[in-house]
């Protein structure tokens, strides 16, 4: 804020860093703090309060629809609106669900380069600032990003890009090279589990349990208190898989198969992290050292028999699985093969324990 203070402020802001750790909060914060300074403050509070400062303007991944007459950022804006003010820490997955495309890639179409154009070719409403917020850059088109590219190059007086990624390699080194960036880290379990006491009264131990298995990642923290439904989703999902395993039982293994193709790609990912947390902690658990451990009571119940089946002669192997599996889901390959697939190779590792 220092830098706005003295009117160091650059033209662009790249906010850098994993799923979780504050991007949106922060750059709503700087894009607030210098928007409602000013003559016109008190004004522009109000107006920030509900998101609709003139002069502030989002672009974010969406999937156009004409049935819906649905084509641009601005068609959305009411729902976004709305997310954003719930809670200023959400997903990609959030956003997609509430769009209802779980199943499709939004992006960033090269339409908004030419809407934000427009955009700043007029005067500032309350004239000072012009800030644009782009919410995960990395799904800009092409056509788009190049397009973005010039706007940088040459940007208009007074105009802050602040543009917000989880993953800044997968865009234009171009656009990258004109932005000053701030890499933003993970949040400490201390920093998590000192939130869920504060703001959402939860008991210290509960909250260091929860920071924990978030693994930096508020959002995921947030999910644990308010989806446990989704939790034992994934759960019974789990178990089912490995009894599977242990089983071979080669029809109900196609039915699982069949039953987690089924699922969203999201929710797919979501178990195979998942996944992959419990094979971390079923591991840890063979070391008997309980305050290693961040299980629920219901998992902490299947993990004092399943444990035994994961050592140092399966658990990197399992592991790989469960990763090579997630990558294949976010390629498009078919699910039913991925899934079957990864059942019929923990038969395998799961008896090498």
């Amino acid at each position: 804020m220092s830098e706005a203070d003295a009117g160091r402020l650059p033209h662009a802001l790249l906010l850098a860093g994993p799923e979780g750790c504050g991007k949106m909060p922060m750059a709503l914060a700087l894009a607030k703090y210098v928007s409602c300074t000013g003559p016109k403050g008190e004004i522009s509070n109000r107006q920030w309060d509900q998101l609709m400062h003139p002069d502030v303007h989002f672009i974010f991944p969406i999937l156009a629809s004409k049935t819906r007459k649905k084509e641009t950022c601005d068609d959305w804006i009411t729902a976004w609106r709305e997310m954003v003010l719930r809670n200023p820490y959400f997903s990609y997955n959030d956003w997609t669900r509430l769009m209802e495309v779980e199943n499709a890639q939004p992006v960033i179409y090269s339409r908004e380069s030419d809407n934000i154009q427009r955009k700043l070719s007029l005067k500032s409403v309350q004239g000072g600032w012009r800030i644009v917020i782009i919410w995960l850059p990395e799904k800009m088109q092409e056509a788009g990003a190049n397009k973005m590219l010039k706007l940088l190059e040459e940007p208009p007086a007074q105009t802050l890009f602040l543009l917000v990624s989880e993953e800044p390699q997968k865009m234009l080194g171009t656009i990258m090279s004109r932005a000053q960036r701030i890499d933003m880290p993970r949040l400490t379990d201390k920093d998590i589990s000192l939130a869920l006491q504060e703001r959402m009264g939860i008991e210290a131990k509960e909250s260091q349990v929860i920071a924990h298995m978030a693994n930096g990642n508020y959002i995921k923290a947030l999910e644990a208190i308010t989806a446990g439904g989704n939790n034992e989703e994934m759960f019974n999902h789990f178990t089912s898989l490995m009894r599977l395993a242990w089983s071979r039982k080669v029809k109900e293994m196609k039915s699982w198969s069949e039953e987690m193709a089924s699922l969203g790609r999201e929710r797919q990912k979501d178990f195979l992290q998942y996944a992959s947390r419990m094979i971390r902690e079923n591991f840890t658990a063979n070391l008997h050292r309980p305050e290693l451990n961040y299980m629920n009571a219901q998992e902490l119940q299947f993990s004092s028999r399943f444990a035994p089946f994961v050592s140092e002669r399966n658990a990197i192997g399992i592991m790989h699985e469960l990763q090579e599996a997630e990558v294949h889901i976010e390629q498009n390959v078919n699910a039913k093969m991925v899934f079957f697939d990864l059942i019929l190779q923990l038969t395998v590792l799961i008896k090498n324990h």
